[in-house]
């Protein structure tokens, strides 16, 4: 919104610096987390109100989960105002992929928050029924990926670029959506099964957000494209201005989430931050990447898969529980010891997803 002031300015002066893409960034990760700052504890107490008994704990969680009953959940809300807001305000209204981003984020977001009503106000670990959830967000998954691969340019549409290769694609054609919406689902419901302790799940999503921010400023710039050898996608250069916007409402947050945590994102935020995550790596052409920074969550998601599929054939356990942060919480790993440890593994595979920008 405010990038309408260069209007006033003819290529010099104060309004002028609304024309760059990281002035912008720097205003939005700021209003994001004064926005975290200013309305995160008033949310926090008007969540405390409404719901009570705060979040259900499952009964048959690790023990130490019971001294959470009562802590109020659906703070993902906080994220996603102080992520909507500054968005709005800092970047670039008249470019496509920051809408496809944001319709990604508030619709997988609207999924979790029924998913998180239902559960505080029936008291139950069951929230809304897995298909209906499964629906909702594949046909949202579907439309924003159909709305990238259209503005995607010509060249690129339909195709799947791989990393470390140069100039290296693979023609997916009618199956590029399909594709996508297993993409951006996909994202969003590991993001969904990494969040289980406090704090463990925000700051992978920001160290994933930012590169995939980096990722996406570069793809946008046709001479950093040229030089990296990357697709050049007009346009995705404004979604580090969305990004700056997730980082700044995630350290917003994380004050109030860092354990022992005074609430809890709940699906309304995990849900949302997935989906977004996936919309973001779509729209750059980079999704393999988004398995290579956010290899936290896809190993989380494994580790349900496996124990589930393990189980049904055999009636055995692979894992203590799952997710596998459970696992380590049954073997007596501490809490923040393990959100510690892997905050360190996410920070490692972002800087492994970066060098696959140079190493070609």
């Amino acid at each position: 919104m405010l990038y309408w002031l260069t209007n006033f300015t003819d290529g010099g002066g104060f309004f002028n610096l609304f024309r760059y893409i990281t002035f912008r960034s720097g205003g939005a990760f700021f209003t994001a987390l004064i926005f975290g700052f200013l309305f995160g504890r008033p949310l926090i107490d008007l969540l405390r109100r409404k719901q009570g008994k705060g979040q259900p704990i499952r009964t048959d969680g690790p023990e130490g989960h019971f001294a959470k009953v009562g802590t109020p959940t659906m703070g993902g809300v906080l994220i996603l105002g102080a992520l909507v807001v500054s968005t709005l305000l800092w970047a670039r209204l008249d470019t496509p992929f920051v809408w496809i981003v944001l319709f990604v984020t508030m619709g997988f977001g609207a999924i979790g928050f029924a998913d998180d009503y239902a559960k505080v106000s029936k008291h139950t670990t069951a929230g809304v029924s897995g298909k209906v959830r499964m629906l909702v967000g594949v046909l949202i998954a579907a439309a924003a990926s159909a709305a990238a691969a259209y503005f995607h340019p010509p060249e690129l549409t339909g195709q799947l670029t791989l990393p470390v290769f140069k100039a290296a694609f693979i023609n997916l054609g009618l199956f590029y959506v399909p594709f996508s919406v297993v993409v951006i689902v996909g994202a969003a419901n590991a993001v969904n099964l990494t969040d289980g302790l406090d704090g463990l799940a925000i700051m992978p999503v920001m160290i994933a957000a930012a590169t995939l921010g980096v990722i996406a400023y570069a793809v946008g710039r046709v001479d950093f494209a040229t030089y990296l050898e990357v697709p050049y996608v007009p346009g995705t250069g404004e979604l580090l201005v969305f990004v700056a916007g997730l980082i700044g409402g995630g350290l917003g947050f994380l004050w109030y989430n860092a354990p022992p945590a005074a609430v809890f994102m709940g699906d309304t935020g995990s849900l949302a931050l997935g989906g977004a995550l996936g919309a973001i790596a779509v729209v750059t052409k980079h999704e393999i990447v988004l398995a290579i920074v956010g290899g936290l969550f896809v190993v989380e998601a494994l580790s349900v898969i496996i124990q589930v599929a393990y189980f049904k054939s055999t009636g055995k356990r692979v894992f203590l529980m799952a997710p596998i942060h459970h696992h380590f919480e049954k073997r007596g790993w501490a809490e923040p010891q393990i959100v510690i440890r892997f905050w360190i593994i996410s920070l490692i595979l972002g800087l492994v997803g970066l060098a696959t920008l140079k190493v070609r």
